[in-house]
């Protein structure tokens, strides 16, 4: 066990170096992260071994480190701001994710019937296709400092966009289970996966709003609040192992929730100063799970990428980037969002990853073999993908003008206290 911790604490280590020197580069400290990643993970120095990846422990600490990540998003989820452009996020939300399905589910099924390979393999490559990693995009946005429409919509776009996936994504295993085992995912799962979320952190934050409003010192609250994390980690952890009949509930979505709920019933100057206390310990979050979502990366994979990757890469990025558009169109978003949205929703591994192990665990019996397919394009596509998807992310904030624009607000906001004392 001890060994187990000073390998995970010598990878994270690694992982702030590498953060480091990437923005000496001038490129994304998240990049840097993604490669300690792949570098620490067991197909490279094995300091993060399979041993640990696969401790349940381990996976305790990421599911925590996701739903404390949830606190950056909920906070700033705020319904007064909301308002003006809710049903935006709504539309935009639906038209990428479902364009991104329908796009890559089409393009495999096609390629299939003329493979003379089940076409229904084809809607688990669509399903599979939809997650979005919230991390590095939102990495980019600390880093950076961006601020405007672009960001303002990804950041409650980020957590839908995984609801809808996985929703879309339990409802095709659904119809694969009754091809190859006769059997289905229960059809009230699909309501679950949102419900325990909301109620969770609903609950949770609203008791934590009631304490933080009788205490005035930011630094308590701000231990209050990461009090409140654990409780619905640990309420949600408890809700998948022990009511949900597959573990999917989405933690980053618990926290951002639980956020959400606090953020809105307690005066927007106090959340302010309690979340500059907190972001250090938010960027802690974004090294440490981009570290893991590069270890079980296999970079040999680069080289050995196949057409069905480079297909699944072109189609996903059309899916994505038309759909993002499509709907910024119809929903009247701002010329920013209908060009640069879907650059910065491009990145794919984590939830990718989970997905293609269940659908892996559905494929039995005669149809054991295109375990395979599925398994080597969405691998070397996670790699692949990964690496392409930080730089045009990156770009995606550049070209929007984004980039600094928070910064430059706080220093606006800093310099107007000081003239009004």
């Amino acid at each position: 066990m001890f060994e187990n911790l000073i390998r995970v604490v010598i990878a994270i280590l690694i992982a702030i170096l590498a953060g480091k020197a990437a923005s000496k580069l001038k490129m994304p400290a998240v990049l840097g992260f993604l490669i300690a990643g792949m570098a620490t993970g067991p197909y490279a120095l094995d300091i993060l071994n399979q041993e640990i990846l696969d401790l349940p422990s381990y996976h305790t600490l990421i599911s925590f480190l996701e739903c404390g990540m949830g606190l950056m998003l909920g906070s700033e989820m705020i319904w007064k701001r909301l308002r003006s452009y809710g049903k935006q996020i709504v539309v935009i939300t639906l038209a990428q994710s479902l364009m991104t399905f329908v796009v890559v589910s089409l393009v495999f099924s096609v390629i299939f019937y003329f493979m003379d390979i089940p076409v229904f393999l084809g809607l688990i490559f669509g399903g599979i296709a939809l997650a979005t990693a919230p991390a590095p995009a939102l990495s980019i946005v600390t880093e950076y400092k961006t601020d405007g429409p672009v960001t303002k919509t990804l950041l409650p776009l980020a957590v839908i966009d995984d609801v809808i996936a996985i929703c879309v994504f339990l409802s095709v295993m659904g119809f694969i289970l009754q091809k190859t085992a006769g059997g289905a995912v229960p059809s009230y799962m699909i309501l679950l996966v949102i419900l325990f979320p909301l109620a969770i952190g609903g609950m949770v934050g609203f008791i934590i709003s009631f304490i933080m409003k009788r205490i005035d010192s930011a630094k308590t609250n701000t231990v209050i609040v990461f009090a409140g994390v654990i409780i619905t980690g640990i309420l949600t952890m408890l809700a998948n192992h022990y009511v949900m009949p597959i573990p999917m509930l989405n933690f980053m979505l618990s926290g951002m929730v639980y956020s959400a709920v606090f953020a809105n019933l307690i005066e927007e100057s106090k959340i302010e100063k309690v979340m500059s206390y907190c972001t250090p310990v938010i960027n802690s979050c974004f090294a440490i799970i981009i570290l893991n979502l590069g270890a079980p990366l296999d970079y040999h994979l680069i080289m050995g990428a196949g057409i069905f990757t480079v297909v699944y890469i072109v189609s996903r990025a059309i899916g994505k980037i038309g759909g993002a558009s499509l709907g910024a169109k119809l929903s009247n978003a701002a010329p920013t969002v209908r060009k640069y949205l879907g650059m910065v929703i491009l990145p794919h591994s984590g939830v990718s990853l989970v997905l293609t192990g269940i659908a892996i665990s559905a494929l039995t019996g005669e149809f054991a073999q295109y375990g395979n397919i599925v398994r080597g394009t969405i691998a070397a596509a996670a790699v692949i993908n990964e690496i392409i998807a930080v730089f045009v992310a990156r770009e995606g904030f550049k070209q929007s003008g984004e980039m600094g624009k928070a910064l430059l607000k706080e220093t606006f906001q800093k310099g107007t206290e000081i003239i009004s004392a």
